[in-house]
């Protein structure tokens, strides 16, 4: 038996979730139900497991639960890159372990695109939500370009399309002076993530799932035949139970200081008038990630995927029990506000309509937790900073492991290792904390 310890805590709106339009949720479970397959958790990992059980097999009944409301977890709380090409967080330039991993990794990200991109036609998900316009990487020092330079040879070793910008490239698509250069790649879909996970569930449910916000999984039992989950005002049994509740493995039992839980934070724009649209120029749609991986993030969107307005994501937190604080998000919103007006200064007066904390699930050795725990109980987690492909990934494989059906997808994730042990907290704690402090500064310009 496993009881959960914790349950998910948000700290501001799910912003991209705000921005569209009211739905009508789906309910609470409020009775005793019995499926084939029960998974815990709604975003990427789970909402993708629920629809490759049904490509493998449209008889399997299956339960998606999700404790809060869909797309209000991490899954509303990201910036929107689903990236094809290695983008380790923990490397210098993104590049990742060496040109035959990459190339695998790069090739597994792919299938998770073309997934979704099933998805996407399978249910007519509006297109703006899936948006394959690629990314660029921006530099705005001497040494930001330096980054780009050597991430550009790399995936030149790699085989991949890229294209360096100057500074003038760099104005036109953005209306910022504040990049000197800028490594775009083409490969990367830019989602209305919220959209993109209410629609997924959407076309699930007309297929047969049933979903269930607002219920929280307290605890899993093994019974006679498979598990049974108790949730406040209902229980599911099943066969087979997904944990594809990324970092929230741990509150069950699973991965104990194995799992490193980050933060990281953004701020939106209200919607730009005429007045802010004219003095910005630029185009209406761009994603910027930092050549630092320590640095800003920026993307622009527009009245399709939201209304015309402006992320800014950057400052991370190590934080083990799970929940950031309101001080720390209003210390982010700060930040935030300082970087927009570097880049914007124009617009500098702009306000900002929502500041939110993301939870992220990492690992020290940049693994994935995807594989039987137990007979019959499956994780589809960790996701260490990509959640939109690598939590897609997880789950398609958490999926076939549950079904027995071999795939390149379940055979990489379990060919991986254990996550690595994590030292004890207050060292890690402290230790985790101060190296963000000191990344960030040393990336303060980019």
């Amino acid at each position: 038996m496993h009881r959960a310890e914790r349950l998910p805590i948000q700290r501001g709106p799910a912003a991209w979730n705000a921005i569209l339009p009211t739905r009508a949720p789906f309910p609470p479970l409020d009775a005793a139900v019995q499926v084939d397959v029960a998974i815990v958790g709604g975003g990427f990992a789970g909402l993708s497991a629920a629809r490759r059980l049904h490509l493998l097999d449209p008889n399997l009944r299956v339960a998606v639960l999700e404790a809060g409301a869909l797309a209000e977890g991490a899954s509303g709380r990201n910036s929107g890159f689903m990236i094809d090409l290695p983008h380790d967080l923990q490397s210098d330039d993104y590049s990742g372990k060496g040109v035959a991993a990459d190339k695998t990794m790069t090739t597994l990200n792919r299938s998770a695109i073309a997934f979704a991109r099933g998805a996407v036609d399978d249910y007519s998900i509006d297109p703006s939500f899936f948006d394959p316009a690629g990314k660029i990487n921006g530099a705005a020092t001497g040494k930001g370009h330096k980054l780009n330079v050597s991430y550009a040879e790399h995936l030149t070793e790699l085989g991949e399309a890229n294209e360096m910008l100057d500074a003038e490239s760099m104005h036109e698509i953005t209306g910022s002076y504040h990049y000197t250069s800028g490594l775009y790649t083409p490969g990367t879909v830019m989602l209305q993530p919220a959209g993109y996970i209410r629609s997924l569930s959407a076309g699930l449910s007309r297929d047969g799932a049933r979903i269930y916000e607002n219920t929280p999984v307290s605890k899993l039992e093994q019974a006679t035949g498979g598990w049974v989950l108790a949730t406040p005002k209902g229980r599911v049994s099943c066969a087979q139970v997904i944990l594809a509740n990324n970092g929230h493995l741990e509150s069950f039992g699973f991965a104990r200081r194995r799992l490193m839980h980050v933060f990281l934070y953004a701020s939106m724009t209200v919607e730009l008038d005429k007045v802010a649209l004219s003095k910005l120029g630029g185009q209406p749609r761009w994603g910027i990630t930092p050549s630092d991986p320590m640095g800003t993030t920026m993307r622009r969107i527009d009245t399709a995927q939201g209304g015309n307005r402006i992320v800014t994501r950057t400052c991370a937190s190590y934080i083990p029990g799970m929940v950031a604080s309101q001080k720390g998000v209003a210390r982010a919103a700060g930040i935030h506000r300082r970087k927009f007006a570097d880049r914007f200064p124009s617009i500098a007066d702009v306000p900002m309509e929502y500041s939110w904390a993301g939870h992220l699930c990492l690992t020290w050795n940049g693994v994935a937790v995807m594989r039987e725990l137990e007979p019959g109980l499956f994780s589809a987690c960790a996701d260490n900073g990509l959640g939109t492909v690598r939590s897609t990934l997880t789950g398609i494989g958490a999926a076939d492991l549950a079904l027995g059906h071999a795939s390149e997808i379940s055979s990489h994730f379990l060919a991986e290792g254990q996550p690595t042990k994590l030292i004890p907290a207050p060292l890690s704690t402290i230790g985790a904390n101060m190296y963000f402090r000191w990344k960030e500064w040393l990336a303060r310009d980019e």
